[in-house]
């Protein structure tokens, strides 16, 4: 987060500390909410993208105008 001096404002477009710590404390509730069927549901997703990613292997091909 940017930090302004005292005597200058901030353009309106520009969310501020308050906004942000709203935002994550509405996150947080709203997780709370959550049955643990969901959580559970969520967790596992995360897993199998994260072994999915693991996995991955990046292969550089260099580009040939001749075939």
């Amino acid at each position: 987060m940017v930090k302004s001096p005292a005597n200058i404002k901030l353009p309106s477009y520009m969310p501020s500390d308050a906004d942000y710590e709203k935002a994550e404390m509405d996150q947080l509730r709203d997780a709370l909410k959550l049955t643990h069927k969901d959580r559970f549901l969520m967790a596992t997703t995360l897993y199998k993208v994260q072994q999915t990613m693991r996995k991955a292997k990046i292969a550089f091909r260099p580009y040939s105008l001749s075939k």
